[in-house]
């Protein structure tokens, strides 16, 4: 229905506009030029929905999880990766089976595979599989501030997912896959490999594998820190300042084919193939695409001696991008690209125009700087949104990346294209020394703002004032400097007032785990944690950490269950937990095939590893109004707790998958 009805709206809006681009005088257009501007961005915004819905599979009447089958024949889409003894991968689901009948199906589906440690199997891009039929949709976030990866995962197209042994898993003989994505992979593969041979720093290894293959290494926590902290996170993904470089590299190397027009032509075709083959290479990311797409159309214009403007070659790219994947809108790399490249075309000039300097370094140095400025000004909004800190001297850390970086990829590829493996150990020494350098930056005192949470209306109100800033001072427009100036006021006025309340906050947050417990009594910035978990497990990283950053936490108690515990105004003893004036019984093993006695009321008993007791005889014993259930409970008693609490009309809360559970003791009480 969506889909004809926007076909239907695409080709009214379409004929509207030819009609008024062939008979402009008749009509009289111009006298209504504002309108069929509108028309024309209306035409746009439908078409892309359009494509959109047409590119969406789960609407698809042959999408593989509209129906039920024993089998399932997939092909891998892409490089499996491997976390210890699972490996995830893509795949594209092509036939179902039924009582072994075969019937067309489409779509894609995220698989992790748990492999036999002792006889693997090994895997890679274009395997065709039988693989059982599993599926389940993607579980949405279930804590504050958690990273949606059912979202995520619906930007490439995805849904629905499968857990399975390798045992239900059959490798067929045939191979199903793109044959130029498939050369792309084997040959980086064996550039790596190169790497590996030639670098004997692990880390070392991970970057120049990650900056000059776009091959996805594992990084430790220490160094993309480092860069992340210090504005520079951009290297290490391959993106339009590596194509650039590579473009600069190739004009200058083959200057002598400037003599005559053929040979220009021939030269400037011969750079589009290598940055075309270098973006093959680098797995087509939205950023190396879009500087592959915008420096093709730039030497096209060049070498026909056609002018160009930057607004439409970028508007171009974008264009081509989105109709090809319609998705990619979603992707923060391409958002983030195209606001950099917008921003070094518009305030880049600008921003140079600031200063006059006649020394020459100092002049380069100073444009080195606006670029940078300008960068960082047009991503600010949406950096601070994504990734929530900000680097306070990312030009100090720019500029010292700046070389090193350049002789890095030159190195680099020189190494892989070139065989000149005695640079190899100059390479490493670079690379270790730019991530010494930047971990130092790092960890200079005041290097960033960190934990800044916006929600979207902020983030908007944010954009808007930098919008308006921005035209304000490039034309002179007092009013609206004004303007600017008052949506700064009233954006830091809603900056005060979350602090504000952060400090004054009284709450309780029941975090929704795997298999874990978590829950965090919070008091002002201070929280004190009960959980299995510490600072440096990866669960406490993804499903705790971003809540308590949200919620403006700065220090962090820990305390397990089996310990008790006296803090200000919590208060954990035999089983008996006490916050202000909430008070939680932790019903464990211990409770088994006893009878509780003699115990205050409580407004809340939280069920912990499976306890032996009965809902009923549990509400006969204890005065309580809300059950609490953690997912260290197996699944079946899990499932027993709730089904007698809702027998009894019980209040109860499971801490697996099902959303958070948050208590505002203020409004509480």
């Amino acid at each position: 229905m969506l889909i004809t009805l926007s076909l239907t709206l695409c080709v009214i809006l379409l004929v509207y506009l030819i009609a008024v681009n062939n008979f402009y005088k008749k009509l009289k257009a111009y006298n209504f030029k504002g309108v069929t501007g509108i028309i024309f961005y209306f035409f746009c915004f439908v078409l892309g929905g359009l494509v959109c819905l047409l590119n969406t599979q789960s609407l698809k009447e042959e999408y593989h999880a509209n129906r039920s089958f024993d089998y399932l024949k997939v092909w891998v889409n892409d490089e499996p990766q491997q976390t210890n003894d699972i490996v995830r991968f893509e795949v594209v689901v092509t036939t179902g089976y039924k009582f072994n009948r075969p019937e067309t199906l489409s779509g894609k589906l995220l698989i992790a595979l748990k492999v036999d440690s002792l006889n693997p199997v090994k895997l890679k891009y274009g395997d065709e599989l039988i693989v059982s039929s599993k599926n389940l949709p993607v579980e949405p976030s279930y804590n504050p501030s958690e990273f949606d990866f059912k979202a995520w995962l619906a930007t490439k197209n995805i849904y629905h997912q499968t857990f399975i042994n390798q045992n239900h898993l059959v490798k067929l003989n045939s191979n199903k896959s793109n044959p130029i994505i498939k050369y792309a992979i084997e040959v980086r593969k064996r550039q790596v490999e190169i790497y590996r041979k030639l670098i004997h720093n692990d880390e070392a290894f991970a970057v120049a594998s990650t900056l000059v293959l776009g091959y996805r290494a594992d990084l430790s926590k220490e160094t993309l820190a480092a860069y992340s902290k210090t504005g520079t996170i951009h290297a290490l993904s391959v993106s339009g300042m590596h194509v650039g470089i590579i473009y600069i590299f190739l004009n200058w190397a083959l200057f002598f084919l400037d003599k005559k027009r053929l040979l220009k032509i021939f030269k400037l075709l011969l750079i589009s193939f290598l940055i075309w083959y270098y973006s093959l290479l680098t797995g087509f990311s939205p950023s190396v695409l879009r500087s592959a797409i915008m420096l093709t159309v730039y030497i096209l214009a060049k070498a026909f001696n056609k002018n160009s403007n930057s607004y439409n070659i970028l508007a171009f790219t974008a264009f081509c991008l989105l109709l090809y994947n319609p998705f990619l809108i979603w992707d923060v790399g391409f958002q983030l690209s195209f606001l950099a490249v917008f921003g070094l075309i518009y305030l880049q000039p600008k921003i140079y125009k600031w200063f006059y300097i006649k020394n020459k370094w100092l002049d380069k140095l100073w444009a080195t700087v606006a670029l940078s400025l300008a960068a960082q000004i047009a991503t600010f909004p949406l950096s601070i949104y994504y990734f929530h800190q900000f680097p306070l001297y990312f030009i100090f850390s720019n500029l010292f990346i700046l070389l090193p970086l350049t002789a890095m990829m030159y190195l680099g590829i020189g190494i892989l294209m070139l065989r000149l493996y005695f640079l190899a150990p100059i390479f490493e020494w670079i690379i270790n020394f730019t991530n010494s350098g930047l971990k130092w930056i790092a960890n200079l005192p005041f290097s960033g703002i960190t934990s800044i949470w916006l929600n979207q209306w902020q983030l908007i109100l944010l954009s808007f004032t930098l919008i308006i800033f921005t035209i304000a001072l490039v034309n002179y427009k007092k009013k609206l400097l004004i303007v600017s100036l008052l949506c700064i006021l009233v954006f830091q006025s809603f900056a005060a007032y979350y602090k504000i309340s952060a400090s004054k906050q009284q709450k309780i947050l029941f975090f929704s785990l795997r298999k874990n417990y978590a829950a965090a009594f919070i008091e002002g910035n201070e929280a004190v944690l009960l959980t299995d978990l510490d600072g440096s497990n990866k669960n406490y990283d993804f499903f705790v950490k971003p809540a308590l950053d949200q919620m403006q936490i700065t220090n962090i108690h820990f305390v397990k269950w089996e310990q008790d515990t006296a803090l200000k105004s919590f208060i954990k003893k035999e089983h008996q937990l006490v916050f202000h004036q909430y008070h939680i019984l932790l019903l464990d093993d211990d409770f088994n095939y006893k009878k509780i006695d003699q115990l205050p009321k409580f407004e809340s008993v939280w069920l912990h590893q499976n306890p032996r007791k009965n809902v009923l005889d549990l509400r006969n014993e204890v005065l309580f109004s809300t059950l609490l259930v953690d997912a260290t409970n197996k699944d079946y008693m899990i499932k027993r707790y709730e089904q007698d609490a809702n027998k009894f009309q019980l209040q109860s809360h499971i801490l697996k998958k099902n959303n958070s559970y948050l208590i505002d003791l203020k409004v509480f009480k």
